[in-house]
C-alpha cells in the first residue's frame, strides 16, 4: 500500500495508561497520514460508489485536568474517498483553538466533561458548562461544499476541505456567527434545500436558540427558544416544513449547578416535550407536545404525513443507568455510555398538528443505536434505518442493523470478536432510485490483529457481509459520528490534476 505519513503529534499521556477509553480499541492515533490506493483485503470496490465517508474520532493528545472522559479527546478527521472503483485514505486533526493553545503550553489546560470547569486553567473555555475545551469532535456534516465538525456541548463549528482535509479554520458566516452560544453537537443538512439547521443551549436563560444557513453559508434564521430552565438536548431533527427541538427531564441538577458542578438527572414525573416550529419561524410559533419520559440522545428522521408528524430516534427506558455502590470510576463512567445500560430502542412518535394529541410506538425490540438513513429522504418519508448495536457495558459498537419500518424486518451483521465499528454511513449509488440502492460504510478497529479497515456492505442485503475491505495504514482510535457527501457536491472532485494527486493517479 502507497502511503506516506503527513504529520504527527506528541503526546503527552502517560506511558503505562490504563484507561479504558485511551486503550484497547480507544488507543489514540498520533500519526497523519495519506494513502491515495488503499490495498483491497478482499471484494471489490462497486465502481458506482462515488464520493467519500467521513468520520470524526475522540482521540486524546492529552489526558485533561483530571477525570477523562472519552468526550474530551480531540478531534481528527479520518476520510475515505472512492471513485471509478479505487480508493483514497488520510486523517488529520482538527486544528481547534484548544488543541493549538495545548500544543503551545505542552499540557493540558482544562478540564473534561466529568469535572467541574473551575479546575480548568484556562478561562476562555467553550461549551454550554463553559469553561471547558471545545474539542469539536463530536460529529461531522458537509454543508456547501465544506466538512464541518462540531462539539458535543456547543462551540465553534471547524471547517475542512472535504477532500483533501485541509483546515479553512471556523465558521463565521459572514459575521453572523453566535459566538457567544455557539453550534450544538448535531447541526442537520438538507441535501434537498442546502440549508443547515441547528441549534445551541447553555444555562442562562432562554436556554435555547435556534436558526438556519442557507446555502452561501449566510445565517438566515436565528431565535430564542424558551425553556423552563437549563437542559440538555443533544440531537434535533426537520421536515420539509418544520425543525423539531425537545426538552428532555434528564437534565443538569440545579442545585449542583448553583455550586458550579454539573450532574445531569432523570426526572421520571415530567414528561418528553417535543417542539415543533416552523423552518423560518418565530419564537412564540414554537408547538410543544407531550410524551412519555425518556431521554433521546439521537434522533433517525421526521417528515409530514397529513395532519401528523413523524418523528423516529431511538426511546431510552433507563436514561440514568444505577452503577452499584462499590463501583470504580470507570465502571460509573460507562453506565451512561454504553447502550445496554441505557436500552436504546429505535420508537416512533406521532405528533398530530390539529389535534395536538402525540401517540407513540416501538419499532424494535432490538437494543442498537447511532441511526443513519439515505440522506436524499431526510426530512421526507424514509422506509429504512441503519443502526449500531453496541458491545455490553462498554462504549464500542460491535455491528450494524438494518431496520425496515415499513414491515419490521430487521438484518443484522456483527463484526468479529474484538473489532468495533462507527456509525455506518449510506451511500446512495450513482443514478440510484431505491431508498436502499446503495452501500453502507463503516470503519473497524481490530483490537487482536492491531489493524483497521474500512467495510462496504450492499445497503439491500446486509447480511451477506461486506463486499469489499480495505486496509488502513494503521489502527484507528475508536469513533462514532460519521457521514457520506457525494462526489457532486464536493468542490473540484472531477478536476483533473486534484483527483491524480488525491488518487494517486
Amino acid at each position: 500500500m502507497d502511503m506516506e505519513v503527513v504529520g504527527r503529534a506528541i503526546s503527552t499521556l502517560p506511558a503505562d495508561d490504563d484507561h479504558p477509553y485511551r486503550t484497547g480499541a480507544w488507543r489514540p492515533q498520533t500519526t497523519e497520514w495519506d494513502a491515495p490506493d488503499l490495498e483491497l483485503v478482499a471484494g471489490e470496490i462497486p465502481t458506482d460508489l462515488d464520493g467519500v465517508y467521513l468520520r470524526n474520532t475522540e482521540n486524546p493528545v492529552r489526558p485533561s485536568i483530571g477525570r477523562y472522559h472519552p468526550f474530551d479527546g480531540d478531534a481528527m478527521v479520518h476520510l475515505v474517498g472512492f471513485r471509478d472503483g479505487k480508493a483514497f485514505y488520510r486523517n488529520r486533526f482538527v486544528r481547534t483553538d484548544g488543541l493549538r493553545a495545548e500544543e503551545e503550553a505542552g499540557h493540558a489546560l482544562w478540564a473534561g466533561i466529568s469535572e467541574r470547569p473551575s479546575k480548568s486553567l484556562r478561562e476562555d473555555g467553550w461549551g454550554a458548562r463553559g469553561r471547558m475545551k471545545d474539542a469539536s469532535s463530536t460529529d461531522v456534516v458537509v454543508h456547501a461544499g465544506t466538512a464541518i465538525t462540531s462539539f458535543y456541548q456547543c462551540g465553534d463549528l471547524y471547517r475542512m476541505d472535504p477532500l483533501t482535509l485541509e483546515d479553512q479554520g471556523k465558521a463565521n458566516w459572514h459575521g453572523k456567527f453566535p459566538s457567544e452560544a455557539g453550534v450544538s453537537a448535531h447541526p442537520k443538512v438538507d441535501e434537498n434545500t442546502g440549508e443547515m439547521l441547528f441549534f445551541n443551549y447553555g444555562t442562562d436563560a432562554p436556554y435555547m436558540h435556534y436558526g438556519v444557513v442557507d446555502p452561501d453559508n449566510r445565517l438566515v434564521h436565528y431565535v430564542d427558544i424558551e425553556l423552563p430552565g437549563p437542559r440538555l438536548p443533544h440531537d434535533m431533527s426537520y421536515t420539509e416544513n418544520y425543525a423539531i427541538l425537545n426538552d428532555f427531564p434528564l437534565f443538569w441538577d440545579e442545585n449542583i449547578l448553583r455550586g458550579g458542578g454539573y450532574a445531569a438527572r432523570f426526572h421520571p414525573h415530567l414528561p418528553t416535550r417535543i417542539g415543533v416550529i416552523p423552518r423560518r419561524g418565530a419564537s412564540h410559533e414554537i408547538r410543544w407536545f407531550e410524551a412519555a419520559p425518556t431521554y433521546v440522545l439521537h434522533w433517525a428522521n421526521a417528515y409530514e404525513d397529513g395532519d401528523e408528524i413523524v418523528l423516529d430516534g431511538y426511546f431510552q427506558d433507563n436514561p440514568e443507568p444505577q452503577a452499584p455502590v462499590d463501583a470504580s470510576y470507570y465502571e460509573r463512567l460507562s453506565r451512561f455510555l454504553s447502550l445496554d445500560n441505557m436500552q436504546t430502542y429505535l420508537h416512533r412518535w406521532r405528533l398530530n398538528l390539529r389535534t395536538g394529541q402525540v401517540s407513540e410506538q416501538r419499532l424494535s425490540d432490538r437494543i442498537s443505536e447511532f441511526p443513519m438513513i439515505n440522506g436524499r429522504r431526510s426530512g421526507r418519508r424514509h422506509r429504512y434505518t441503519y443502526a449500531a448495536t453496541g458491545a455490553p457495558g462498554v462504549f464500542l459498537l460491535d455491528g450494524l442493523v438494518k431496520h425496515d419500518t415499513e414491515t419490521g424486518k430487521e438484518e443484522q451483521y456483527r463484526f468479529d470478536d474484538g473489532v468495533f465499528g462507527s456509525e455506518t454511513a449510506m451511500a446512495p449509488s450513482v443514478g440510484s432510485a431505491a431508498e436502499d440502492d446503495g452501500y453502507l460504510i463503516t470503519l473497524t478497529t481490530d483490537v487482536a490483529n492491531d489493524r483497521s479497515e474500512c467495510l462496504i456492505f450492499d445497503a439491500a442485503n446486509v447480511t451477506v457481509g461486506p463486499i469489499a475491505r480495505l486496509r488502513l495504514p494503521e489502527r484507528i482510535a475508536s469513533g462514532t459520528h460519521s457521514t457520506w457527501a457525494a462526489g457532486a457536491n464536493i468542490p473540484n472532485w472531477r478536476t483533473a490534476d486534484t483527483m491524480t494527486s488525491a488518487l494517486g493517479l
